[in-house]
C-alpha cells in the first residue's frame, strides 16, 4: 500500500494518504477532491541505522559533519 503526499488545490492543506486498493484520496481539511500529488523522496529500508551504511559517505560525496543519520538529508547531492 503506497503512501502519497498531496496538496489540496481548494484550501492548500498538505497531507499524506495511504492508498488501499482503488481508494481515492480527499482532503481531510475541506473534503476536496482536486489534489496535486507532491514529489517526495522514497523511503529506503535498511537493516540498520549506522552512519557507516551511508551511500553518500561511502562514495566520498559528503564531508558534512552532520551527515548520514546525524542530520544530513542528502539534499545537497541532488
Amino acid at each position: 500500500m503506497p503512501i502519497y503526499e498531496y496538496a489540496c488545490k481548494s484550501c492548500g492543506h498538505e497531507f499524506e494518504h495511504l492508498h488501499r486498493g482503488e481508494e481515492r484520496a480527499e482532503c481531510p481539511s475541506c473534503g476536496g477532491k482536486r489534489l496535486a500529488k507532491k514529489f517526495s523522496v522514497p523511503a529506503a529500508h535498511s537493516s540498520g541505522s549506522s552512519p557507516a551504511s551511508c551511500p553518500a559517505g561511502d562514495a566520498g560525496m559528503c564531508d558534512a559533519p552532520s551527515c548520514c543519520g546525524r542530520g544530513c538529508d542528502l539534499a545537497h547531492f541532488q
